[in-house]
């Protein structure tokens, strides 16, 4: 699957209207990010349930900065709506599968409940 481009009029309607989707926030002149870049491109391809987004922080400046991205890549995942994960730095195929299927195993109604509590 192709990853989709986000900016601040689809971010929002993106993440809620998706069960899991995940968000790569990156730029053009940031070396780790192009190194992060097949990595996700090819979780992608496996992970046909998932949603993959990008966000380039240099378009999307205003969107980044109402996120606070102070550092990149950092890599946002959603499920049903809310935030579930998020980290600054680059991740191996191996450890980004793994945070894909946490979100897939995470029970977000218990989560919501436990964060109410």
């Amino acid at each position: 699957m192709a990853t989709t481009d986000l900016t601040a009029v689809n971010f929002e309607n993106t993440v809620k209207d998706n069960e899991i989707v995940l968000v790569d926030f990156w730029a053009d002149w940031c070396g780790p990010c192009k190194r992060f870049a097949p990595i996700y491109d090819d979780a992608s391809v496996r992970h046909d349930d998932v949603v993959f987004a990008k966000v380039d922080t240099e378009d999307a400046r205003d969107l980044a900065a109402a996120l606070e991205i102070q550092s990149i890549p950092t890599i946002m995942g959603f499920k049903s709506g809310q935030l579930v994960f998020r980290q600054a730095g680059m991740l191996s195929g191996k450890q980004l599968d793994s945070v894909i299927e946490q979100i897939r195993d995470l029970d977000i109604e218990a989560a919501l409940a436990d964060k109410q509590k």
